[in-house]
């Protein structure tokens, strides 16, 4: 894949990219990473052709498969479906045709048209258009692609694809959604993929699937993603978006950071020679003008240094260094009770069997399990939401719950900006406000976004700095990493370790999770127990009785 000059503007008229170029070889496994918001789901879409740049080209082999980040009913924050009634009637036969190659897709829709016009009426040219449609679909390979999309359902949901292609999306789970896209990308016939976030809503089986997958293909992948652990497991290229420019590190993540800051340290000197060379030559310039005022002889050398000096600010400097992110999170808490979360018989109707849980003031309990498993539904119950349960769940005295949401629906917060939203739940002044936006990475044009318009990880950032602001001594935080950028996950670990109360989190990242001191897993089989070390495939453990 080759990308050449790519030039992105945003509507605003803010630059995003600017004059960007990067080559990955022909069977490189390459992650995209940077800034939440510094443009890498634009990129991902320039370079899918979904917008067009206002320069640059992007050139690719052997066909172009595209995971893009909201897949099926996968949706962002103000994204409706496609009847515009908030549901998402799609199928699993729409799924997969959205990461068929084009030919395909467009085979289809002629076909489906082609059918629906035979069931209101069965007239010569109507049968003609159908019989058309049904050769188009065959030339394109759209029967041959059901065969593949067969062991695809098989592998992702364990049945053929005859017998779910009508199936209803919603009654998928997000990680069933993403293994299907991913086993069709995979097992398909482009041979440049395009994955953003594909490890999202994957619990930690099907994301060491994905490692083992993405080692063993012979695509030439490039994919966005946060999760460090696979990160490090699963690719050999880092191309790093930084203030509007990209460049490359030609090793894996274990050496990703200290890459950085070395580059980081060569561009801080280039552009101090530059600026101690540009003002040696500017002081020149001035003495030469002096002196050819009162002697003739020195006119030539005065403009022989102009032309130098002018030659020299044309080439322009070195690039500058991206700032490093300096986002600080005050997650102050507060003392509570010694019991802070007591659970007695406590069954989550219809996904557990009941269990007892003391969770004491202080403790870092992290909550594994497979996608299904009552994980989230928990965590809502403890943040006082409607849960149908049987047993008790309370909290300690003092215990105040701040929930962190991990599809961040908040509906409440939609047309409203970081700066609003800050200014009306926490009676803050504007300058206030903004400091604290500052403080996240969130001041600027960003705190006048309409929260919708805000990438995954800057809304995820906002939903804790409000946390912070709320006065919780629980945090309960459901997936808090999915789309946090590197520098804001390291961040929101630092803010956890200085945190005065109890952090009870959902987690599929195995970064993450390290740092916890329980781990309460949520078993296939209804159990919940726990365990000394974390637990992410149940089949390779012996569950205490």
């Amino acid at each position: 894949m080759q990308v050449s000059r790519l030039t992105h503007v945003l509507p605003d008229g803010r630059p995003l990219l600017n004059d960007v170029s990067f080559r990955i070889g022909e069977g490189t496994k390459a992650a995209l990473v940077g800034p939440n918001g510094a443009g890498k789901t634009t990129l991902i879409r320039l370079i899918a052709g979904d917008l067009q740049p206002i320069e640059g080209s992007v050139t690719h082999a052997g066909g172009l498969g595209v995971m893009r980040q909201f897949i099926g009913s996968l949706r962002g924050a103000g994204e409706s479906s496609p009847g515009g009634d908030g549901r998402d009637s799609r199928t699993v036969q729409d799924l997969l045709l959205s990461v068929a190659p084009v030919r395909v897709k467009e085979a289809a829709e002629r076909l489906n048209g082609a059918e629906l016009a035979m069931m209101e009426r069965e007239d010569e040219k109507t049968q003609m258009r159908y019989a058309q449609a049904i050769t188009d679909y065959t030339d394109a390979g759209g029967y041959d692609i059901e065969v593949l999309w067969d062991t695809c359902t098989m592998a992702a949901l364990g049945a053929p694809y005859d017998n779910v292609k009508y199936r209803d999306l919603t009654t998928l789970s997000g990680g069933e959604q993403k293994r299907l896209a991913l086993e069709a990308l995979l097992r398909g016939p482009d041979q440049t993929l395009l994955l953003d976030e594909p490890d999202n809503y994957l619990d930690v089986p099907g994301k060491i699937w994905l490692e083992q997958a993405l080692r063993e293909t012979s695509k030439t992948v490039l994919l966005v993603s946060h999760d460090r652990q696979l990160l490090a497991n699963a690719v050999d290229r880092i191309v790093t978006v930084e203030s509007g420019n990209v460049w490359i590190h030609g090793g894996g993540f274990a050496t990703y950071s200290e890459a950085r800051k070395d580059r980081n340290e060569r561009l801080d000197e280039l552009r101090r020679r530059w600026d101690e060379e540009h003002a040696k030559l500017k002081r020149l310039v001035v003495m030469l003008r002096q002196k050819a005022t009162y002697n003739d002889s020195m006119a030539a050398p005065y403009h022989a240094a102009q032309t130098r000096l002018r030659r020299f600010e044309e080439a322009g400097p070195p690039e500058l260094a991206p700032k490093d992110q300096l986002i600080s999170m005050r997650l102050r808490g507060g003392r509570t009770a010694k019991r802070a979360v007591i659970c007695e018989n406590l069954e989550l109707s219809g996904l557990m069997k009941p269990f007892d849980l003391e969770i004491w003031y202080g403790e870092r309990v992290a909550v594994l399990g497979s996608n299904g498993s009552g994980k989230s539904h928990f965590l809502r119950l403890i943040a006082g939401e409607e849960v149908r349960h049987t047993g008790v769940a309370r909290l300690g005295a003092r215990v105040v719950p701040g929930h962190f949401a991990q599809t961040h629906a908040r509906p409440e917060l939609l047309g409203r900006t970081p700066c609003e939203i800050v200014m009306t739940e926490h009676a803050r002044l504007k300058n206030e406000a903004m400091k604290a936006l500052a403080r996240y990475e969130l001041a600027g044009g960003v705190a006048e976004q309409r929260f919708e318009t805000l990438s995954g990880g800057q809304q995820a950032r906002l939903q804790i700095l409000l946390l912070e602001m709320s006065g919780a001594t629980l945090l309960l935080l459901d997936e808090p990493t999915d789309n946090l950028d590197l520098a804001s996950a390291e961040a929101l670990q630092a803010g956890l370790d200085a945190f005065d109360g109890t952090v009870l989190a959902v987690t599929h990242d195995r970064w993450f999770a390290a740092d916890f001191d329980r781990y309460m897993v949520f078993g296939t089989d209804g159990r919940v127990y726990e365990s000394p070390e974390p637990v992410w495939d149940e089949t390779r453990v012996v569950r205490p009785r």
